[in-house]
């Protein structure tokens, strides 16, 4: 038996079929861009509502904001975590109206901490555990920047350390943390005796002009005030990284009482601290905008130097506060004359950050590799 012809009817239908294949491959290849666009948002999409569903820190549809206030105890670089996540909303995405204040000195600041007058405090932990050790009432909840960023800067003179002997290096008061990284630097030289340490207050940018001015002759600051420096004509003569020191720098403190009264909202202001280091290192031209409206720089030089110290070299994405530095840290402290009041344990709480990796927190921001100490 012979094959069938097929009917008028199914000729039309074969017909119409093939034109409509032929008519859709060619829209296909004709607008193939914008279809892989569309396919590559939708994919966009869905990932971010399955970050949304691993993230437990996000207020809920309604919920109202809670106002807390977070206070600097100086106007640095080492703040920039702190900056960009005021600048860009990271407080905000997370039910957080932060009111950001300045208190200058760590001192201070722990006084108004303890008294909650501020929820929270960003200082360098170095600068804090005296206070913290002799029992004021407030904890290190997270550490993001945990190495010396120091610098010495000299005057055009003086271009090493031996230089400076019957000169003199200026810091804020004594006591305070400029002034105890200065005697540990003329200590390491063997040059205690031989230069003095003048009290002068101010911020780093003050200390700066008093050497400028010549009142004193060196002053430790962090960066990028060390580019500005060396664009002036000035010295670095040591990096005090180089000390190998037990150091907690930028830090995250919290109130007794807000820690006691309401953890799920210092739960949030670190998951919102986390966010913020993933988005100084995926966006440094955003970071550095952050840094330059809170140093009042705009030197590309020194911004680029900033971000790579307090975005790579000395950022930890776990922020975990190293118990190991706040022991050694106290021992400092104690053989300095302080009266030591606490154990090293009693002044950190490290559950807040441990939250983040054991929740999946930290693997959707950073994948595998969420311990690893940028470089």
């Amino acid at each position: 038996m012979g094959e069938r012809a097929p009917e008028d009817g199914e000729v039309k239908s074969l017909r119409l079929l093939k034109m409509h294949r032929l008519f859709h491959s060619g829209v296909i290849r004709k607008h193939r861009r914008r279809i892989e666009s569309i396919c590559l948002s939708l994919a966009f999409v869905v990932a971010m509502s399955g970050v949304a569903k691993a993230n437990p820190y996000l207020p809920k549809p309604g919920e109202k904001p809670v106002t807390v206030r977070i206070a600097t105890c100086a106007v640095s670089g080492g703040f920039a975590h702190l900056y960009t996540a005021l600048d860009y909303g990271l407080f905000d995405k997370y039910g957080i109206k932060m009111e950001h204040v300045y208190i200058r000195g760590s001192n201070a600041s722990l006084a108004a901490l303890a008294a909650d007058e501020i929820q929270f405090l960003y200082c360098a932990a170095d600068a804090t555990i005296p206070g913290l050790a002799a029992g004021v009432d407030a904890k290190l909840v997270a550490a993001p920047l945990v190495k010396l960023p120091y610098v010495l800067i000299t005057r055009k003179g003086i271009k090493r350390i031996e230089d400076l002997k019957g000169k003199a290096l200026g810091v804020t008061r004594a006591g305070d943390l400029s002034a105890r990284l200065s005697r540990v630097v003329l200590k390491k030289f063997n040059m205690t005796d031989e230069v003095a340490i003048r009290s002068i207050g101010g911020s780093q940018s003050e200390r700066y002009q008093a050497m400028v001015a010549n009142v004193v002759q060196g002053v430790i600051v962090t960066p990028p005030l060390d580019v500005r420096a060396k664009n002036d004509g000035y010295n670095v003569a040591y990096r005090l990284v180089e000390l190998d020191l037990p150091f907690i720098y930028s830090s995250l403190h919290a109130s007794s009482r807000i820690l006691r009264e309401k953890p799920e909202v210092v739960q949030r202001v670190v998951a919102a601290f986390a966010e913020a280091i993933f988005f100084m290192e995926k966006y440094p031209d955003k970071a550095k905008v952050a840094i330059a409206n809170a140093m009042r720089i705009k030197d590309e030089e020194a911004l680029r130097a900033a971000y790579n110290v307090y975005a790579k070299e000395i950022v930890d994405r776990r922020m975990i506060v190293p118990a190991a530095a706040v022991a050694e840290s106290m021992e400092l402290v104690r053989a300095s004359g302080t009266q030591v009041r606490k154990r090293p344990e009693e002044i950190y709480d490290n559950s807040f950050v441990n939250n983040l990796e054991k929740s999946g927190f930290l693997k959707e921001l950073w994948g595998n590799d969420p311990q690893r100490l940028s470089r």
